[in-house]
C-alpha cells in the first residue's frame, strides 16, 4: 500500500536540501542535491512508518498538502525566502521497501570448531536459523526489541 506524506524541502545556502515531515514528529533528513534529498526522504519515511507499524504505534494521518503550515516548522534563526521552500508529497510502499532494504538478508562469515560443524551438519541443523534465534535472545537480554 502506498503511503504519502507532505514534506517541506528547504534549499540550503550550500545548495543542499533539508527535508522535514511535519506530520511525523518533525522527522527530518537532508541531501546534497534535490535528487539525493528525495531519496533520503523516501528512505526516512519508509523507515519511520515501518518502525511505527512494528512497534504497534499509531500512524498519523497525512495532512493534505494545501493545509501544511510552513510557519509551524520555521525556527527563529531560519532565513529562507519563499523560493527556497517547497512542499512535496513523498510516497513509498513501505512493505515493498522493507522487503528490498530492511528485511534483506546479509551474508556473514563465521568460524566454529570442525567437530561442532560436523555434528550440526549430521543433525541437519539450520545454521542461519540458529544464529538468528541466538542473536534475538542476546538482543532481548540487552533490552533491545526484535521484530
Amino acid at each position: 500500500m502506498l503511503s504519502m506524506y507532505p514534506a517541506i524541502f528547504y534549499h540550503e545556502e550550500d545548495n543542499g536540501y533539508a527535508v522535514v515531515f511535519p506530520d511525523l514528529n518533525h522527522l527530518s533528513t537532508s541531501g546534497d542535491t534535490y535528487q539525493e534529498a528525495m531519496e533520503m526522504a523516501v528512505d526516512c519515511l519508509a523507515g519511520y512508518l515501518y518502525e511505527l507499524k512494528n512497534s504497534k504505534q499509531l500512524i498519523p494521518q497525512p495532512t493534505p498538502i494545501n493545509k501544511v503550515d510552513i510557519s509551524l516548522e520555521a525556527d527563529e534563526d531560519d532565513d529562507y525566502s519563499a523560493e527556497d521552500i517547497s512542499i512535496t508529497m513523498v510516497s513509498v510502499d513501505v512493505e515493498e521497501y522493507a522487503k528490498k532494504y530492511f528485511n534483506k538478508s546479509v551474508k556473514k562469515t563465521l568460524s566454529l570448531p570442525r567437530w561442532l560443524n560436523d555434528k550440526a551438519v549430521a543433525a541437519g541443523i539450520n545454521f542461519s536459523k540458529v544464529l538468528q534465534n541466538g542473536l534475538k535472545i542476546e538482543l532481548e537480554k540487552s533490552n533491545i526489541k526484535c521484530n
